[in-house]
């Protein structure tokens, strides 16, 4: 299969493909420009890849940044699911190869073994009340569902994980423990037992997996910068001394962007690097990447809790609102600790408007962590919002 090696530009700057309009659209902008203005204290990254189709429609990518630092850390929150997703997908895939029957709509169940792990026998959210590896993606992408990245995570497993994480290239990025349960190195190490199964009478398993114990070295990801804030609440108490993320998750925009390129644009990528997934399972990913979650049948959910914007913050991040007439918005967010993430791929096909777009700022203006006390509103999401409106306006303009 022909390997389109100049797609593959996603790159530290801009420069050596013409003039990088970010620090111009930043400028002129008051909302932007103000945070521009303070870009380190913001810890602001920006990564924009224009992507122009040539004659048989194959996609060519000019990648131009702001202030992209992949030695800066940054805590990614949910921001990393969707790596998690698509290296459960290709476990999945690799285990058909002995396991025809297996599929990611399996009914799953999943037992606790150790301190901390807690058991799963159905879920009630689902079409026939059992938990999947399937339903657990779309309650992940959909909503940023974190009980459904933990299950994902316990299936495929630290080992694993990072091994994927460099075989695909996203040689910056760590994912090392759950999300929003308390995850330590010590339960982060341990994986549940569980099974896949034929159907939901859960009487013949098609895979069994025991529990599991990592022993070796997480990766070190970013070694600087791992120190941040002036403070952080702790059991109720303040710590005056920075909070630590030498033990978090990481990565950089740059893997998160690939990301997106590896599921969306498979063809420009190296034949080494690309995922190995079925149709329907890239299906699956796609789906529900760009669904809103009034789309959704199972889980439901009610637009009054997850309007359209709910996990849709460049172009439509803020109060509750429907996205822009037309526009189609593949991503992934995250937001913790005054962080505010988003990796989009934005596309609308009457105008044929399309660009990939990774941001990330940092909104803690009192630099105290855990105290739920951030600058989202006031500052993380106008921002968030207003970049995607100016380089979607930029982009209807520009000549491709």
């Amino acid at each position: 299969m022909r390997y389109l090696l100049l797609c593959l530009l996603l790159t530290a700057t801009g420069a050596a493909y013409g003039q990088n309009p970010l620090p111009q659209l930043l400028r002129t902008d008051p909302i932007l420009a103000a945070v521009a203005r303070q870009a380190g204290e913001h810890r602001l990254q920006i990564l924009y890849t224009q992507i122009r189709r040539d004659a048989q429609g194959q996609p060519h990518f000019r990648s131009y940044s702001y202030r992209l630092r992949p030695g800066e850390y940054f805590y990614p929150a949910s921001a990393i699911k969707l790596p998690g997703a698509l290296l459960a997908l290709e476990k999945l895939h690799d285990l058909r190869q002995t396991q025809p029957e297996l599929r990611s709509n399996a009914p799953l169940r999943i037992a606790a073994a150790g301190w901390g792990q807690t058991p799963v026998e159905r879920d009630t959210t689902s079409a026939d009340g059992r938990a999947s590896l399937a339903h657990y993606v779309r309650k992940m992408l959909l909503v940023s569902d974190n009980d459904a990245y933990n299950r994902l995570y316990e299936f495929v497993g630290p080992a694993e994980l990072q091994q994927g994480l460099r075989r695909h290239g996203l040689r910056r990025t760590v994912l090392r423990h759950r999300l929003s349960v308390g995850d330590q190195d010590s339960t982060a190490r341990h994986t549940n037992p569980l099974a896949l199964y034929t159907d939901t009478t859960l009487a013949r398993p098609l895979y069994l997996q025991p529990a599991a114990y990592f022993g070796g070295r997480w990766p070190h990801g970013q070694r600087r910068g791992r120190l941040i804030g002036t403070a952080y609440l702790e059991d109720q108490q303040k710590i005056d001394k920075p909070f630590d993320f030498s033990t978090k998750n990481a990565t950089t925009l740059v893997d998160l962007q690939r990301s997106l390129q590896l599921v969306l644009f498979p063809e420009t990528v190296p034949p080494a690097q690309r995922l190995r997934l079925d149709s329907a399972d890239r299906r699956l990913v796609l789906n529900s990447l760009h669904q809103l979650p009034r789309q959704s049948q199972h889980p439901r959910y009610l637009p009054a809790d997850y309007p359209d914007n709910y996990v849709k913050f460049l172009l439509a991040g803020g109060p509750a609102g429907p996205l822009p007439e037309g526009v189609r918005i593949y991503n992934k967010i995250g937001l913790a600790y005054g962080f505010l993430i988003d990796n989009a791929y934005i596309v609308n096909p009457e105008t044929g408007v399309e660009f990939m777009l990774s941001a990330v700022i940092y909104v803690n203006s009192d630099g105290v962590l855990n105290d739920d006390r951030y600058d989202y509103d006031s500052v993380g999401f106008p921002f968030l919002r207003r970049l995607g409106e100016v380089v979607y306006e930029y982009e209807k303009s520009r000549r491709k």
